[in-house]
């Protein structure tokens, strides 16, 4: 089964990107390739039962199970030792990037209280866009009552987009909130 975002991509946003940017063949339109998904976990350090907590709420968010991240060396300012847990991450690819992405823009983003549009100053130049979430708890999935903290996250989405301008009218055709 088609995941309805990805159906409507196929459908009506191929065509209408084809001719706004004027490209010859279908295959030249941006398109998603992966989502990642990180959780920086900085209580980590001094309770491992933060990292449980992150990487398991996580896993229920994405429906994969995340990848733990370690120090790659020792930085005595943020008292971090050279293979200490310091967050975890999920890349999200095909059906299940689709179906995540669906669930972002038509439940997530909404559920933000004062939700006003999301800025469309997270594009990196090459066509990909950064979206920093302050809590996880604006996901369904998640049971307010189990968490133990509320936790940030970052979103990056990763396109075939040439420039920011086709990344944002993809994103932006897929029904991505961005502020005027």
């Amino acid at each position: 089964m088609t995941p309805r975002l990805k159906r409507k991509y196929q459908e009506e946003t191929v065509g209408r990107l084809q001719k706004q940017f004027g490209h010859k063949n279908s295959m030249e339109v941006p398109r998603l390739v992966k989502i990642v998904v990180n959780i920086g976990v900085n209580e980590a350090k001094t309770d491992i039962k933060y990292m449980d907590a992150a990487m398991e709420e996580l896993g229920i968010i994405t429906g994969q199970k995340p990848l733990l991240k370690r120090a790659k060396k020792s930085v005595a300012g943020f008292k971090v030792r050279e293979g200490m847990p310091v967050g975890c991450s999920v890349t999200l690819r095909g059906a299940k990037m689709w179906e995540f992405l669906d669930r972002v823009i038509s439940m997530a983003l909404p559920r933000i209280k004062d939700f006003q549009g999301i800025s469309q100053r997270g594009f990196d130049g090459r066509g990909n866009y950064n979206l920093g979430l302050k809590e996880q708890i604006i996901f369904p999935e998640i049971n307010y009552d189990k968490v133990i903290r509320p936790r940030g996250m970052n979103l990056s989405i990763v396109t075939t987009a040439e420039n920011d301008e086709e990344a944002l009218a993809l994103l932006s055709e897929l029904g991505m909130p961005f502020t005027r």
